[in-house]
């Protein structure tokens, strides 16, 4: 309700002249300091609409007296980054892989860049940290299905694994023993039982006997008599403790019963000599490069 003004008793400011269920309001300006940055922005604001890219338009916007383009920036700034490394990538490109380990200006270039771009191209699979998950090998350790040299990781990169794009890709098939009728259910759990028995594992020992021969006959000529694995196959060692799909008694009957098919593209076919050569310093650095 509407009321008239009049000065307050206990703050002596005067009121605005309205009141709110018997609370008058105070009318207290704002401070000096707060009114002047107000105006700056204003006076910033109006600037920047005059020298910087502001207002859009039908077909384009106001680029303002200045020109300022922040995609012309980052040209720029490509450009000027690009002819900073042309003489490292240079001597990337007629060095071998070894000889780049051996030097270590170009072994920090070269690690640099691969960890570049492993992180925009490879993480969202075996982790920013490369620890690998479910079906997405670890590339910190030392168990490599098709070998951890330098000449391996670089074919593996390059050609990458079962991609139906590339026909130099890495391709090991896997029976489906249960799918393709090889084995029956029962003679699966046994070959599991004589597979988790070679880790060490929890097992059923009278199973796992049953198994050993079954194994023999379907498994070892691939994954060793002794579960040791092949990298001449893509065949996993089984006597570690290292699972890609997981260990425990279900999984591996999974697999035996209807077989993994993991893909890898192939990066050869989108990255330069130089950026493969670049992964695969990185990669074979992360501590399980033979």
């Amino acid at each position: 309700m509407a009321d008239q003004k009049h000065i307050d008793d206990f703050s002596g400011t005067s009121t605005t002249g309205h009141e709110w269920d018997g609370i008058r309001e105070l009318d207290t300006p704002l401070p000096r300091w707060w009114l002047w940055t107000f105006y700056a922005t204003i006076i910033f604001a109006v600037v920047y609409w005059v020298f910087m890219p502001s207002w859009p338009g039908v077909t384009g916007y106001a680029r303002g007296f200045l020109g300022y383009s922040s995609r012309a920036a980052v040209d720029a700034s490509m450009i000027q980054a690009k002819q900073a490394m042309a003489g490292m990538r240079d001597r990337l490109a007629t060095t071998s892989l070894a000889d780049i380990e051996k030097s270590p200006d170009l072994l920090e270039f070269a690690a640099a860049g691969g960890r570049s771009a492993f992180a925009v191209n490879c993480s969202q699979c075996h982790g920013a940290d490369a620890g690998g998950r479910r079906g997405f090998p670890n590339l910190n350790d030392d168990d490599w299905l098709w070998g951890g040299k330098l000449d391996d990781v670089d074919f593996t990169i390059t050609h990458g694994v079962r991609n139906g794009a590339d026909p130099d890709a890495r391709s090991s098939q896997m029976p489906r023993f249960l799918a393709d009728g090889i084995l029956t259910q029962a003679q699966i759990g046994d070959v599991a039982d004589y597979a988790l028995s070679l880790s060490g594992a929890t097992h059923d020992a009278v199973a796992a006997a049953r198994g050993q021969p079954l194994f023999a006959e379907n498994c070892a000529a691939c994954h060793g008599d002794k579960g040791e694995g092949n990298k001449d196959f893509g065949a996993p060692r089984l006597s570690d403790k290292i699972w890609l799909y997981g260990g425990d008694r279900n999984t591996i009957i999974q697999s035996i019963s209807y077989a993994r098919n993991g893909v890898m593209p192939n990066w050869g076919a989108r990255f330069d000599a130089e950026t493969i050569k670049e992964l695969t310093i990185y990669v074979h650095s992360l501590g399980g490069g033979q």
